[in-house]
This record gives C-alpha cells, structure tokens and sequence, in this order.
C-alpha cells in the first residue's frame, strides 16, 4: 500500500453548489488530484471508507484566540501547537491566530512566537497568517478588550511592528478614531486585510473606512455601534453598513448564544453565504469542561466563568468569549438559522478561503487545491480530518458526540 496517495470513497461530497452522492476523492501527496461520482480504481492507494457520511473542505477559522486550555497570548510555541490540534479534532484545517489588545512588546512576543511555531506546527490546523485585534478600538466598544491597551492608531508604532514581521495577514480597528483612515490605507499596500473591529462608528466613517481598505466586520454585531440618536438625529450605524455595503464581508459567531437565531437568519437573508464567514472566536476554554478560566494571558488575563455554551465576566454582566468549535457552528446555523448545508459548509470553507486570499488553494474539493478534508456525519459529529493529506485526527468509535 502506498500511503503517498488516498482514496476516500463512498461519501456524500459537499462542493460548493451541490452534493455527489457515494463520490471519491483521490489524493496524491498533500494534493487532490481528483473528485469524482462512484468509487473508482486506484490500485495501492490508503482506502478511507466514508461509510456514507459527508466529505467536506476542511473548515477555516478566520478569528481564533485558543482552546485546549491554551490561548495564543501565552508567549508560548507549545500553546499555539495545542491550540492548532485542538481545533483540528473539531474540523478546522486552518485558522487565523487571533491576539488581544496589549502593549507593543506583548504584541511583538507572540508575533515572535508564531513565526517560530509555525514551523513546527505539522499535526494541527494550519497558520494563514496573524490576526492583530487592536489595540486600535472605540473604548466604549472595547467589550472584553482590556482597557488599559485601547489607543488610538500610531504611525510609528504600526510602521514598526510591520517593518519587524511579514506574518500579519489581517488586522482589525476602529476607523474612526483618529488616524484610522490612513491605518486602514497602509494596512491595504502593504497587503493586509483591515476588518472593522469594536467601532463606534456611523454609516458615513464606515462607507469611507471600506474605501479606504475596511472591507471586513469582525464578529458582526459584537462590538459595534447600531443604530444611534445623537442630538434627536438617527443615525445607521456598522451594523447596517456591513448590511448596505454590498461588498462588504462579515464574520459571524454561529455559538447560538452570541447572536440568537433571528440576527442569524437575518444576517444570512441579507448577506448571503458568499459574504459570511463563520468563526469561533473561540478562547482558551473552547474543547475544555466548563467552569473558571482565563481570557488572553495565562498570567495576566481576565479571569471569567464557562457555562451555558459561552465565557462570561465573573458577575455574569457580559458575555467575555467564545468557546465554540467550528463543528458547532455548523450545528448552529443548520438548526438555528434553518440554512441549507451546502451553503453553510460554503460559509466555513470557500468564503473564509477568498477573504483571505487563499481560494486557489483552500476552500474547496477540487483537483489541484490542498488536501484539507473533514469527514462528518449527519449530526456534524466529525469523524476524520485530513491536512495536506495527512490524517490527524480519527474519531475513536467509543467517543462521545459532541452536541
């Protein structure tokens, strides 16, 4: 048997507009080479037998700040390698690790960090890159931001740390603070993803803030003005631009807590799957029992409490993160938001996939992508995933369904 080629079979293959019935996909190497109806020949090739459950892209996970216990402020390689791991057994072929706002040097550590574990990084969902969240934000929008970091955008500062790394792949402000504008300029030649974060903002700054490099709403909803009354005068706020900006893509947390079912649906009815991307958002506790945990710095973190599916501040006033994992937002769309399956596998795959800039690559099951597969039965329970080809996580038969 020759392990350098794969040969999944007897699946219900999701692509990005329908469904193959008992399909195969053919692998050679970290590749797919080919996907196809009914099982074909592939003499010598590892056989995965679907068992008629459901072949998908591996999910992505645009905003990720931990889980297993570990955060990605840890200023530890060992806890983005675990975190990377944990998701994988949930789905997740790829994520985008997420900081918290923090001074400069916190800020350049854990870039540090990443570049370094990175590298190592071979049994876990894969890095596209950093995510700076802030320290950039509207400080009555800084949710469980940490208040002591929150700052307006500084030249000298971002100029730095972007002359001192190329990992940053996305960056998430306020636009209207003073010199947001120009940060979000800067931020597009160099080539990196700006996204609307913990903003105050109004339709107008939003508008001008999507011209000027913006193109993204960080977990819709959370974190940002609505529709507000100043001086008797109503004004729409981010919330309804990310909806009347056509162009405009949005990230959503399908916790089902977060977001209830009728701002799901909602989002879905305006935006549509092809502008949505699903995220986690997930902190250390994610894959974790419930009880006391830490939000950003093992050491120096917010101290908060896991129950009812969600982290919340200790006298239970604000919901203080995620701890979702992507399988359950696929679970949550499916029978909170009532949408389609197709489309909501295209909202974890596909679409994060082009957000950033990786469509050719991942996203999707098509000869010539990278060999990111999830096997997943019809309760979104995942049985297997696959990284570039290689297996790292198998459902044991004794395990038990995560709901």
């Amino acid at each position: 048997m020759n392990k350098e080629y794969v040969k999944i079979f007897n699946g219900q293959i999701i692509t990005p507009y329908r469904v193959i019935p008992r399909g195969t996909v053919l692998i050679k190497g970290d590749t797919i080479t080919e996907v196809t109806e009914g099982n074909i020949e592939a003499p010598d090739a590892m056989e995965i037998d679907a068992g008629g459950k459901y072949i998908a892209p591996g999910f992505i996970d645009l905003h990720v700040h931990g889980g297993g216990g570990d955060d990605f402020m840890d200023a530890s390689e060992t806890a983005f390698l675990t975190i990377a791991e944990t998701h994988s057994r949930y789905g997740t072929t790829a994520m985008v690790p997420t900081t918290l706002t923090s001074e400069k040097a916190g800020l350049l550590h854990t870039l540090q960090l990443f570049e370094s574990a990175n590298r190592k990084n071979t049994n876990g969902a894969q890095f596209l890159g950093m995510h700076l969240e802030g320290p950039y934000f509207a400080m009555n929008q800084r949710g469980a931001q940490d208040p002591r970091y929150i700052r307006d955008p500084d030249p000298l500062e971002y100029k730095e740390i972007l002359s001192k790394t190329n990992s940053i792949s996305r960056w998430s402000a306020a636009p209207e603070l003073k010199g947001g504008i120009a940060f979000g300029r800067y931020l597009k030649s160099k080539g990196i993803l700006a996204a609307l974060a913990h903003t105050d903002a109004v339709y107008e700054e939003a508008l001008e803030a999507f011209e000027n490099g913006y193109t993204l709403a960080t977990h819709l909803y959370s974190g940002m003005s609505g529709v507000s009354r100043r001086n008797a005068f109503r004004y729409a706020g981010v919330v309804e631009s990310a909806f009347l900006i056509d162009e405009m893509d949005v990230e959503l947390i399908a916790d089902g807590i977060h977001l209830p079912p009728p701002l799901l649906k909602l989002a879905y009815k305006i935006k549509g799957a092809d502008k949505i991307a699903l995220i986690t958002d997930a902190m250390r506790a994610a894959g974790m029992p419930p009880g006391e945990s830490i939000l950003g710095n093992i050491d120096t973190g917010l101290k908060v409490i896991v129950e009812d599916g969600v982290a919340k501040l200790p006298d239970r006033s604000s919901f203080a993160g995620s701890v979702a994992t992507a399988d359950r937002l696929v679970r949550t769309m499916i029978r909170m938001a009532d949408v389609p399956l197709i489309d909501v596998i295209r909202m974890i795959t596909s679409t994060p996939a082009r957000i950033m800039g990786v469509g050719s690559k991942k996203g999707s099951l098509i000869p010539g992508t990278d060999a990111d597969v999830v096997i997943f039965d019809r309760d979104i329970n995942i049985e297997m995933t696959l990284i570039k080809g290689r297996i790292v996580y198998e459902r044991e038969i004794s395990s038990i369904p995560q709901i």
